[in-house]
This record gives C-alpha cells, structure tokens and sequence, in this order.
C-alpha cells in the first residue's frame, strides 16, 4: 500500500511536472506574440511619426520659400523707394542686397538646409556656439523670469 501511495505521488508529481512545463510554453508562446504585437505597433507608430515629421518639414520649407519670396520684394521696394545716390544710397543698396540674399538663401534652402548648415557650423565651431547657446539660454531665462 506504501507503494501504491508513492508511485501515486510520483505520477501526480510528474503530471504536476507537465501541466507546468505545458503552462510555462503557453506564457512563453503569448509572450512572443505580445512582444510581436508591440514590436508592430511601434514600428506603425514610428511611420506615422516619420511621415508627420516629413510633412512639417515639407510645410516648413514651404513657408521659408515664401518668406524668401516676400524679402526678395522688399528688397526691390527699398531699391526703388530708397536713396540713390551718396553715402544714404550706398546704405540703401547694402540693405537691399544683404535682404535680397536673404531672401534666395530661404527659398533655395528652406528650413531643412538652414538645419543643414547651422549644424555643420556648430560642427566647425563647437566652442563659440556652445557660448551662445548659454547666452541664448541666460536671456531666455531672465525674460521670462520677468513675466
């Protein structure tokens, strides 16, 4: 009878044994496929997030080429309405032009290449911008301490 109960336990051990290693596939078989799931909702998240970004930037460059078009034009308004001649007109054709360029460097950039260039210039110079940032910073700081 004493071995009857044993061999009883040790067949009752052993589909214990088995009904967890069924049950610890089963966690392991819906881990992986949550963490498929997740993996694929992260990655439609992530090209939607793409796509919004490229459309911003899309808009943005729109706008900048705008903005460019409209400097150009008061960069012939101050040719036209501006002195002309001696040191005034001098100062005038500076202004006009420094506006004029201004305006073609926005619209054949856009945004993106003024990102493009502000970081290769940060590139060049790492220490003066890091100077300016921190003034940049200061100042932000103590106007908005103000209001």
């Amino acid at each position: 009878m004493a071995n009857t109960i044993n061999e009883k336990a040790r067949d009752a051990a052993g589909a214990a044994k088995d009904a967890g290693r069924d049950v610890m596939d089963k966690a392991k078989d819906v881990g992986h496929q949550a963490a498929d799931k997740a993996r694929d909702v992260a990655s439609r998240v992530g090209d939607v997030a793409g796509s919004a970004m490229n459309t911003a930037g899309q808009k943005a460059d729109n706008v900048a080429s705008s903005v460019g078009g409209h400097a150009q034009t008061a960069a012939d308004a101050i040719r036209q309405h501006g002195p002309q001649s001696g040191m005034l007109g001098n100062a005038t054709k500076a202004v006009a032009d420094a506006v004029d360029q201004s305006g073609r460097y926005l619209q054949q950039e856009g945004v993106t290449g003024m990102m493009g260039d502000v970081t290769e210039m940060i590139k060049r110079n790492p220490i003066p911008a890091l100077f300016l940032g921190i003034g940049i910073g200061y100042l932000l700081g103590r106007a908005l301490d103000r209001s």
